[in-house]
């Protein structure tokens, strides 16, 4: 059983998480559900071909979204199309609040949802996901492999960081 779970939180937000994991099988879901719902996981994102039931997770209010692409590979466009448009539903949106400053300390308190996203091994496809979305939410390319490496040791391989390096906003 592998169970390796790696909780990033984007330094210029406090509005969304993302949970990297490697891949659950029927038999070690309950620990991943566990551990779903202690990260207040909204959201689970295969990019692998299913290994368990997705109904488990429906039955929690877990969306289960099937985006597989080849493993050590780059994710077409359509998936990071459908990934970035998840991340921008369930990215919390600041609100305006009128009245006493205590308003503004509560939002400081708030943390966003969290969206869980798997391959395999948790090494390649599900790392290069957030590492696009961090991008896209003002991270300096090379400085996302860096963060999600400090984190979670032994992720993308050198096409992956050569996509990361390139990519554009």
């Amino acid at each position: 059983l592998g169970k390796q779970l790696t909780l990033i939180e984007p330094p210029m937000t406090k509005n969304i998480r993302f949970l990297i994991l490697d891949c659950p099988t029927d038999s070690t879901l309950p620990f991943y559900m566990a551990e779903l719902k202690r990260y207040g996981v909204t959201d689970v994102v295969r990019c692998c071909e299913p290994t368990y039931s997705a109904e488990t997770l429906q039955n929690q209010n877990i969306s289960v979204h099937d985006w597989p692409f080849r493993d050590g590979a780059v994710p077409p466009a359509n998936i990071i199309k459908n990934w970035l448009q998840l991340v921008d539903s369930r990215i919390l949106k600041p609100q305006r609040r009128s009245g006493s400053p205590s308003a503004s300390e509560e939002d400081e308190d708030l943390v966003g949802p969290t969206i869980a996203v798997h391959c395999v091994a948790g090494l390649g496809r599900a790392p290069i996901l957030v590492a696009i979305a961090m991008i896209e939410l003002g991270m300096a390319n090379l400085d996302t492999v860096e963060f999600i490496r400090r984190r979670r040791r032994g992720c993308f391989n050198s096409n992956q960081i050569q996509y990361i390096d390139s990519y554009k906003r």
